[in-house]
């Protein structure tokens, strides 16, 4: 909604106050929470605010200006951020909208729908912070109602009265408080607006270590963090707050809608770089979690052979059940080969080798290999034959497989036989390329170190762990269709090879980015670089300087995000990013680094808290997928103590409140969580994992972890809980 249309809005009368219910019992954080006492406060919160002419002139339309920002203005075309009460908003808003909001004052992105920014031209900064561990039980009030206060005002209807701290016509208070958001989801089916709408902060209502929010923001937000209640997923905030969208005409959305199925990709403007295919072998960890069967030879000391050893006797994956390990003792040997080869070679003097395999199902239950296709970098078929199985087929999964009764009845290749062909021909030089080769290499009961997984360089675009198909990926990057046959003659797995080479050869020529979120969108910081900087010219026409901005984190941020700002700044604790972020947004005074004046946009995050309440026990997790969060399957989510609790988040608070107060005028300060509590959602994913991986090789009775219908609803339920994250926004 911009600033520039006037909107009408119908009166709505009063409502009378509602009635408080009864008091929740206490639990969690709340409970926490509920130990901390408050001194008496007398009479009502109350803070006058030098707000725009506009918002005296919009009174009509019953808008109410969002933030205390503090610093007095003195211009009449001074940015605010206003919501109207009125507006019907209807659900949650997600990280997209706070980052919409982000662009649409510093990088003339889309207006935002759920609040209007006025002037939003002179927006002059942004500052974007991350704080992970917080959650709105901790705002809510729900236990011990008589010492903590009644919570924070939801924010009223329409109506006669006047609120004295931004002049705009509202009605009378009404008593509710943000408890009805945080528990309305685990107990309804359907949202209420209580799950939805934003609170309003007032400092009495607060317990001790929030009250300085209320001096910095007017509302609480409702943020649904980014994941698929369906597969109950949860997926990074770190990266859908950071990557947007690239910007499309309407010729090109018009097109895309009407091509159906993956759309293809278009590469006009991409800069290739040709890259070596040696660059795209999976590391270690992610053959780990993409759940591949470890050769030996990824393991160098002697205490981590013999864990891997009592893993894989555990698992039934040792030469007394049919495996064998490629002959690979040293993942170095065949380093040589990219020094002799020709400068520019694609395959780095490799061998490289695409695989596909077709399975059916066997007595017990299980998968058995019945075709097992070879093809050559040069697209020749290195190997294709049909395979018996050891056990009696009850399921020859011709639909998917193509393999049909006829076809196996002369066959007499056993997997033994085919283990020991492609023992020969896999040598250190070996790559092997395939489309989640971990459940082939599984029906081959082999292994091998040197893997490039297509389903791993071509991610999902919504993020791990879910995985693209192989023929979504095919049509979009290839322009290809294959798998026609799909639920009649079934797959020709030779063509599922040549398919994957392809892309591989595609990801080789057009360099690391082709294929990954970046093929669809772009950083902020790059969106950013393209945006001219308040009174200059056109970056694209004239040459002229675009925005810049700077990242600060724990660690080392310029390894990841921090690649693409302009600055990126270290840290070991939440002061020393208070401090990176009041340099970011100054500059150093002698200009050494960061130039004077400041970067354009600032992201930061806050750890600490996150750390304390043992959200992440990997600082690297939300970088790769929020399912690293790990736990023992039956280890329940544990909290610091309480009086440790109260102090991280009081700390918190304090370094939100340094940041507010530190920024110039016209800074836009977003704050947001992420997501709610994750540790059941990771508790429940591992147990449901460690299921998966026993049900393949276990009876039911042997099971160390069962998974029904109780645990799948938990698991709903507990991702519902982790979607719900909060957020502030302002302009100082």
């Amino acid at each position: 909604m911009g600033s520039n249309k006037k909107r009408k809005h119908s009166r709505i009368s009063n409502d009378p106050p509602l009635q408080d219910s009864t008091t929740s019992r206490q639990s969690g954080v709340a409970a926490t929470f509920a130990q901390v006492k408050h001194p008496h406060v007398q009479g009502q919160h109350q803070e006058s605010h030098n707000v725009p002419d506009e918002a005296a002139e919009d009174d009509e339309e019953e808008w109410t200006v969002v933030g205390r920002g503090g610093k007095k203005r003195k211009t009449n075309n001074y940015p605010a951020l206003v919501y109207a009460d009125t507006y019907k908003q209807q659900s949650s808003i997600k990280l997209a909208d706070l980052q919409y909001l982000l662009l649409y004052c510093l990088a003339q992105g889309t207006s935002p729908q759920w609040v209007a920014v006025r002037h939003h031209g002179q927006v002059n900064k942004a500052v974007v912070l991350f704080v992970p561990g917080l959650e709105r039980c901790m705002f809510d009030g729900s236990a011990a109602l008589d010492t903590i206060g009644k919570g924070p005002e939801q924010v009223p209807p329409v109506g006669n009265g006047t609120d004295q701290s931004h002049g705009s016509q509202i009605s009378p208070s009404v008593s509710s408080n943000i408890a009805m958001i945080s528990n309305h989801a685990s107990s309804h089916t359907h949202a209420s607006p209580d799950d939805y709408l934003p609170v309003r902060l007032a400092a009495e209502n607060l317990p001790e270590p929030l009250k300085p929010l209320a001096e910095c923001f007017e509302y609480l937000w409702p943020v649904k963090a980014p994941g698929d209640d369906k597969f109950a997923k949860l997926y990074s905030p770190l990266h859908h707050m950071l990557n947007s969208q690239l910007p499309k005409s309407q010729e090109q959305k018009a097109a895309e809608k009407a091509i159906k199925g993956a759309k293809p990709m278009n590469d006009q403007r991409w800069e290739s770089k040709r890259t070596p295919i040696t660059t795209f072998i999976s590391s270690k960890d992610e053959l780990r979690e993409n759940d591949y069967v470890m050769h030996p030879a990824w393991f160098g000391t002697e205490p981590e052979k013999e864990a891997e050893r009592r893993r894989r006797l555990d698992a039934g994956q040792t030469a007394d059940s049919g495996w064998v390990d490629s002959r690979i003792t040293d993942l170095g040997a065949g380093d040589h080969l990219d020094i002799s080869c020709e400068k520019g070679s694609l395959t780095a003097g490799r061998t490289v080798l695409a695989m596909d395999c077709e399975m059916c199902t066997v007595e017990g239950g299980d998968a058995a290999l019945t075709r097992i296709s070879l093809v050559g970098w040069d697209g020749e078929v290195v190997m294709d034959g049909l395979v018996k199985p050891d056990k009696a087929i009850i399921d020859y999964l011709t639909r998917f497989s193509g393999i049909t009764p006829e076809k196996m009845n002369p066959v007499t290749t056993t997997l033994a036989d085919i283990q020991n062909r492609l023992l020969d021909i896999f040598t250190p030089d070996t790559i092997l390329v395939g489309h989640s080769l971990n459940s082939d290499l599984e029906a081959l009961k082999l292994t091998h170190p040197f893997i490039v997984d297509t389903s791993i360089i071509y991610p999902h675009p919504r993020g791990p762990p879910l995985k693209s198909s192989l023929k979504w990926l095919a049509q979009k990057y290839l322009g290809r269709e294959i798998q026609k046959d799909h639920g009649s003659l079934g797959h020709d797995s030779i063509e599922d090879s040549r398919a994957c080479l392809d892309l591989v050869k595609k990801k080789c020529e057009k360099g690391p980015e082709w294929g990954s979120v970046a093929t669809s969108s772009e950083t902020i910081f790059k969106r950013l670089s393209r945006t001219p900087k308040k009174g200059s010219r056109d970056v694209a026409a004239f040459g002229g300087p675009g925005k810049v901005g700077a990242i600060i984190d724990h660690g080392a941020p310029e390894k990841n995000f921090g690649q693409m700002a302009s600055f990126s700044i270290g840290c070991k604790t939440d002061d020393e990013v208070v401090d990176g972020i009041k340099r970011a947004v100054t500059g150093d005074p002698d200009g050494a680094e960061i130039p004077g004046g400041g970067v354009d946009f600032t992201w930061a995050r806050l750890r600490d808290l996150e750390f304390a309440r043992r959200w992440s026990n990997n600082h690297r997790y939300d970088l790769i997928q929020m399912d690293n969060l790990t736990t023992q399957p039956n280890d329940e989510p544990t909290e610091p103590s309480p009086s440790e609790l109260v102090a991280k988040v009081a700390a918190t608070i304090n370094c939100i409140k340094q940041v507010h107060d530190s920024l110039p005028p016209c800074t836009l300060l977003i704050v947001y969580s992420g997501t709610g509590d994750p540790r059941d959602l990771a508790r429940l994913q591992q147990m449901q994992r460690t299921f998966k991986q026993e049900y393949k090789t276990k009876k039911w009775d042997q099971l160390s972890v069962k998974w029904t219908d109780t645990e799948e609803q938990a698991l709903k339920r507990a991702c519902k809980k982790a979607r719900e994250g909060l957020g502030f926004v302002t302009i100082t």
